[in-house]
């Protein structure tokens, strides 16, 4: 890689100008331009520093040291590391604990790492190629054998899951290919889109929220992102609670522990 083009491509697409970057970095505009035009080479720390400064993640971090010939800062460890045990408690403990919803944790590219039982009833009536771990949450929900036939809002809810693969350009083009061209409703859409799915309790109104491990140093664990459905309305939760009922919840698929 060219390091002083990927770092100017880098500050261009976070829209920093030189200067802002420069007071960021603790550095001078004039040093920064000269790095950017290649007549400065820098060292480890400002390498890191600018990474920083861009506030890009641990992967492309690593990714700009090595262009500036530097080894990787940020440890990429497998899931079945002993060093990410803990990691495999807590996914486990936090997917357990959100029952009786769904909840689900997937890698950087959308593939499903885990999921609670509580999963099962959005994914039913899916073809087997497309459900547990290892498999693309963003093509079960988009694909015609997954999710999209049950979808009731499936303009909505496809531009909502496009708008998350950005970064994966095949994978937008092919789920691109799976979405009708479909309009928007011109109703009030409320304080936030609703995934609707018909299943076999009736219609779900779902909310979901994404969380991270904001404070993680390793490249996989900073990837990880967990999916936590949320009902949308009383009779969501109400249908939910039914489903759990007085069932003893396992964690669905490869537990997080033998990941």
């Amino acid at each position: 890689m060219d390091f002083p083009r990927t770092l100017r491509e880098r500050r261009t697409r976070s829209r920093l100008s030189q200067l802002d970057l420069a007071l960021r970095a603790g550095t001078t505009q004039r040093h920064l331009s000269f790095i950017e035009s290649g007549r400065s080479v820098p060292g480890r720390n400002m390498v890191v520093r600018l990474a920083e400064s861009l506030e890009l993640p641990l992967r492309e971090r690593n990714e700009l040291l090595l262009a500036a010939g530097f080894a990787p800062a940020y440890p990429e460890s497998a899931l079945d590391d002993p060093v990410l045990a803990p990691v495999r408690t807590a996914i486990d403990h936090i997917l357990r604990g959100h029952l009786p919803y769904p909840a689900l944790v997937v890698d950087r590219v959308g593939d499903l790492i885990a999921a609670n039982t509580a999963f099962d009833l959005i994914t039913e009536g899916a073809a087997a190629d497309l459900v547990g771990p290892g498999t693309n949450i963003y093509r079960l929900a988009l694909h015609p054998d997954g999710l999209a036939s049950r979808i009731l809002n499936l303009a909505e809810w496809a531009r909502h899951i496009l708008a998350r693969l950005g970064h994966l350009t095949d994978l937008h083009s092919e789920l691109s290919g799976y979405v009708p061209e479909l309009e928007p409703s011109d109703g009030l859409l409320g304080f936030a889109v609703p995934l609707r799915l018909q299943s076999s309790l009736g219609e779900l109104r779902l909310m979901t929220t994404v969380t991270t491990f904001a404070t993680a140093v390793d490249v996989t664990l900073a990837e990880l992102k967990l999916e936590a459905f949320l009902p949308a309305d009383p009779a969501t939760a109400e249908a939910l609670s039914t489903a759990a009922g007085s069932t003893a919840f396992a964690v669905a698929g490869q537990a997080p522990g033998n990941m």
